[in-house]
């Protein structure tokens, strides 16, 4: 049962009440159970609207009907279900696009790892905005990347990766002790 039918309401399981069941005449009990079935049909067929709402379920047809209302894009080679979040996730992205905070959200939505954004850095132009991004990162989503920041950047900015190389570090705790002395001399 998937979400859309949890939304819905629930066809309830009707026994008709027949009087003539007592007599052994089981046609009425028959009758009731085919029409409760067409009706249960008839149910998954009226939440078929209800499920081609959600981007994440529905056909790529409506897909793209519902992106072209959001204003999205598809880019080439764009795995689906990348566009699928992109598209379910428009509006949030809107709201979130021009501050830096809200741009970390919308790589997190979108399944960007580590990211941190900084503006106004000393040494820089007051325009500038540097992306940190991880290696792998970079070279995975450049395309996505840039449609991000063409669509939800900000209009006055311009925007300058630079990447990280994220190293583990191992840090061990033990104990260390020892013993100091001091001996004075002197000479003559």
């Amino acid at each position: 049962m998937n979400k859309h039918q949890q939304q819905a309401p629930d066809l309830p399981e009707h026994k008709a009440p027949w009087w003539m069941d007592g007599n052994g005449l089981k046609e009425p009990h028959f009758l009731s159970k085919g029409l409760h079935a067409f009706w249960r049909r008839l149910w998954h067929w009226l939440l078929i609207p209800l499920q081609q709402l959600d981007p994440l379920e529905c056909s790529e047809a409506m897909l793209n009907l519902i992106a072209w209302d959001r204003g999205i894009q598809r880019f080439s080679n764009e795995p689906v279900a990348l566009y699928r979040k992109r598209v379910k996730y428009a509006f949030a992205n809107a709201r979130d696009a021009g501050e830096s905070a809200g741009f970390k959200r919308i790589f997190e939505r979108l399944g960007i790892g580590w990211v941190e954004v900084h503006e106004r850095q000393p040494d820089q132009p007051w325009d500038v905005i540097t992306i940190e991004l991880a290696d792998m990162e970079l070279a995975g989503n450049q395309q996505l990347l840039n449609v991000l920041i063409q669509h939800y950047g900000r209009t006055c900015r311009r925007y300058r990766f630079q990447v990280v190389y994220p190293q583990p570090l191992r840090l061990h705790a033990a104990r260390f002790s020892g013993s100091y002395q001091n001996f004075g001399a002197k000479l003559g």
